[in-house]
């Protein structure tokens, strides 16, 4: 699979999984995710893919410093209700990441591994997100604003907006993707973290 190679430059998001260890899918139960698996996940690269990616890798290097995420431990809340925009989307890649699903995942075995139960919306919250160790209850919320930095909208419009031209179509997928190499360049800027 030919990608864009930024997507090799991003950090990585390692997480250590219970249920991987005890099934014998990874050694310790080590899962290390890149971006570009998560692209695969989704079948595409946006803002919104990049953003979901962002929050969960700023929001866990918040609530666990240097020790490896629990995967499956973590609940996840979301402000916006599964049916608005993206939230979709955000919520596959979050789940991807953390295991955490609301009613659609892995049951558990003998009351262990449950991964249901763990993902909520229309949370009341002021962030986008907000992640909870479910060991120590503590919790941090993310905002993402992407429009502190690209214009996504614009581009979006350059290639089927009324003025788009053949030039500007051939030339979107690049610049979209430059866009979403500009969001990574600037994490700090458009993620906002809270702790509780």
């Amino acid at each position: 699979m030919e990608y864009p190679k930024f997507y090799d430059e991003v950090e990585h998001i390692v997480l250590q999984d219970d249920l991987s260890k005890f099934l014998g899918a990874s050694e310790e139960g080590i899962i290390d995710l890149s971006y570009l698996d998560i692209v695969k996940m989704a079948g595409h690269s946006c803002a919104t893919v990049a953003g979901a990616y962002l929050m969960a890798l700023k929001g866990l290097q918040t609530l666990y410093g240097t020790d490896l995420p629990k995967r499956g431990k973590i609940k996840v809340e979301l402000r916006a209700s599964l049916s608005d925009g993206n939230t979709g989307v955000v919520a596959q890649v979050l789940s991807n990441i953390t295991g955490a699903t609301a009613d659609t995942g892995f049951v558990g075995i003998d009351a262990s591994f449950n991964r249901r139960g763990l993902l909520f919306f229309g949370t009341a919250i002021e962030s986008n997100l907000r992640l909870t160790r479910l060991d120590t209850n503590r919790s941090v919320e993310v905002s993402y604003m992407p429009g502190r930095v690209v214009n996504s909208g614009e581009i979006m419009q350059s290639a089927v907006g009324p003025g788009a031209t053949e030039e500007s179509k051939k030339s979107f997928p690049h610049r979209w993707q430059e866009m979403v190499h500009s969001i990574f360049e600037n994490a700090d800027k458009v993620i906002d973290l809270i702790c509780i």
